[in-house]
């Protein structure tokens, strides 16, 4: 439909997955966790796997800050060209066209792997010139055992991955216990395989994006129109909504506690309500907070707020209980009706 902007749930529909993350927005991210912590890359081994250098700006972003960062190795895989989920049209890298390397055989059917972790040019620094390059055994797909090895290496694992399989991905990092920075959907939230590890603070969302809109490189042959995307210097950009950070390593700004409303504001909230106070739920003994920003500082029981929570939440300051269903196993329901996508919440004492 032209009038809509491209939602990660119609991505999956379509299979059109490669979305590629600005340059800009990886640095901005990656440099909250830097401010929390200079060290958090340092000696470590960094993968990307469903990456191409040709293509995406993670290899690009960490093979440039390769030195500054402190890293010990940097991987990237990239999927081949004859797979299902490489949806880019088949282009030769130029990290094969120089290399003594290139099989006219594999370019196609085989995955890539890209690793930096020398000075290989000579020229005293270790960037992206010193990428080495080899053909995998198999197409590149995360779930294979060549990659699962190495996961098993790795320390980190930041990527953009295929919008379909985020599920399965995210469950592939967690299985080996792997520090990560990943995008998705922010209604992976609601996904059952996602929320249990929010609410056990084993991943939480990043800092940089709330869950908005944001523009995505995609390859040439990706239809767009001025409602569904823009093209500069003749690089076509896909605008698609509802997008997140998702991470378990620490940034400071999940820590800092979110401002409540006092009695005297509340009393003004109330107001605005026609005089009425905060609805309660038939099904659950909470009460009602449709906004972030209405979350009463003089209330102790529980509190239904929406899934935009998860933006400000403070581990220290709150503690997650549940999410979207009442006592009775049903969705939350105020005066009949059922609320959309609630997370019930408590003050910590």
């Amino acid at each position: 439909m032209p009038n809509e902007k491209i939602s990660l749930a119609a991505a999956q529909t379509a299979r059109k997955d490669e979305f590629y993350t600005q340059y800009a927005d990886i640095e901005k991210e990656v440099n909250v966790y830097l401010e929390y912590n200079p060290d958090v890359f340092r000696d470590k081994t960094v993968l990307l796997p469903c990456d191409d250098p040709e293509w995406s700006n993670f290899t690009r972003y960490f093979a440039q800050h390769f030195e500054s960062l402190g890293l010990r190795k940097l991987i990237s895989t990239s999927y081949a060209a004859d797979s299902k989920e490489a949806c880019i049209p088949y282009q030769l890298t130029l990290w094969e066209q120089d290399s003594p390397k290139f099989d006219p055989n594999k370019t196609k059917a085989k995955g890539k792997i890209f690793v930096l972790e020398r000075d290989r040019t000579g020229d005293g620094r270790i960037n992206i010139e010193d990428l080495d390059f080899e053909y995998l055994e198999g197409d590149g797909d995360f779930r294979s055992e060549e990659v699962r090895k190495l996961r098993d290496e790795a320390d980190i694992i930041v990527t953009n991955p295929p919008f379909s399989l985020f599920r399965e991905f995210l469950e592939w990092i967690m299985a080996a216990q792997k520090k990560f920075l990943i995008i998705g959907n922010l209604n992976a939230i609601t996904y059952k395989e996602v929320f249990p590890l929010i609410k056990e603070n084993k991943l939480w969302l990043g800092v940089t994006w709330d869950g908005r809109n944001h523009y995505f490189g995609v390859p040439d042959n990706y239809p767009l129109t001025q409602k569904t995307g823009k093209i500069v210097d003749g690089k076509k950009y896909a605008f698609v909504k509802g997008v997140m950070w998702y991470t378990n390593i620490e940034h400071g700004r999940r820590h800092q506690h979110l401002p409540l409303m006092t009695r005297e504001q509340n009393i003004r909230y109330n107001k605005k309500l026609n005089g009425q106070d905060y609805a309660k739920y038939l099904n659950c003994d909470a009460i009602e907070v449709p906004f972030v920003d209405a979350i009463p500082c003089d209330y102790d029981g529980l509190m239904g707020v929406p899934i935009s929570f998860l933006n400000k939440f403070c581990p220290e300051q709150f503690e997650i209980v549940k999410f979207r269903k009442g006592d009775d196993g049903k969705d939350l329901k105020v005066a009949g009706k059922s609320i959309y996508f609630r997370i019930l919440i408590r003050k910590k004492q």
